[in-house]
């Protein structure tokens, strides 16, 4: 067994897979950053005992620290942290400095490679900062190959909503449904902050269009989905609508990094 490891900017998530069967856990621990006390007794309960643990930390160096001395004084091992790479289980990472790419952004693809097909895929994580990242064919004809072609990286829902707060002397730390024509203050920034979420996705989408000739199929994660879904739902099927395109929602994904941490735990395996 190997224990899966993502370490994001406001919570951990923590999983496992058995890479002999390739079984993984039903439901992954969800933490904040001041609740590591809880890992212990979700460790008591893995039989076997995990052989080696596999992670990405974007949280800086304390809590990463944190974790390896929990897991050297338990099990005698330190964990392996993953890197942005040039390429790793059939994806090429399309950066000029592979390194340079978030190691969250870069497992996240190798995660979706799981649902790959013959077209391009978006991927739209709204967290912390909101990144939204293309997973297509390789523009060089390579059969089969996949390549994460870059992304966007922007404020999140909640660090746009503080900005306005801390950076404005009247507007307050607004938290509304979004309308059309919002007509008080509070409906007005939840407005604006959906749908520049929104906007941002389907600026990519439309990019994905124009670069390789077929709609990206669009999967969403993160904890702040909830709060931009029915902007993005709405605007997607708008713009599906007008360009006569079939309609395909955004499709929910719970932990695209942990299932790039799975797949590169099996790849090391074989």
């Amino acid at each position: 067994m190997i224990v899966l490891i993502d370490a994001g900017n406001t919570r951990l998530k923590l999983g496992w897979i058995d890479p002999e069967t390739a079984v993984r856990e039903s439901h992954p621990l969800a933490i904040r950053h001041h609740d590591l006390h809880q890992i212990a007794a979700w460790l008591d309960h893995l039989a076997p005992a995990p052989r080696a643990a596999l992670g990405v930390n974007v949280a800086g160096k304390a809590l990463a620290d944190a974790l390896d001395e929990l897991f050297r004084r338990r099990y005698g091992y330190a964990i392996s942290w993953i890197s942005g790479q040039a390429q790793a289980a059939g994806v090429r990472n399309a950066y000029d400095t592979p390194s340079q790419l978030g190691p969250d952004r870069w497992v996240s693809m190798i995660g979706l490679a799981r649902h790959a097909h013959d077209g391009p895929q978006l991927l739209a994580s709204f967290g912390t900062a909101t990144t939204l990242d293309t997973l297509g064919p390789d523009p060089t004809g390579h059969a089969g190959g996949l390549v994460f072609h870059g992304g966007l990286i922007l404020p999140g829902p909640a660090l746009m909503r503080s900005s306005l707060a801390s950076g404005t002397a009247n507007l307050p730390e607004a938290n509304a449904a979004p309308a059309a024509y919002p007509t008080h203050t509070q409906q007005a920034i939840g407005s604006g902050i959906a749908a520049a979420q929104a906007g941002a996705l389907l600026r990519q989408w439309r990019e994905g269009l124009e670069r390789f000739g077929q709609a990206p199929r669009v999967y969403s994660t993160g904890g702040a989905w909830p709060q931009v879904e029915e902007e993005v739902q709405r605007g997607l099927a708008r713009a599906q609508s007008d360009l006569n395109l079939p309609r395909q929602a955004a499709q929910w994904l719970p932990s695209p990094a942990l299932d790039g941490l799975a797949r590169l735990a099996l790849s090391d395996a074989e």
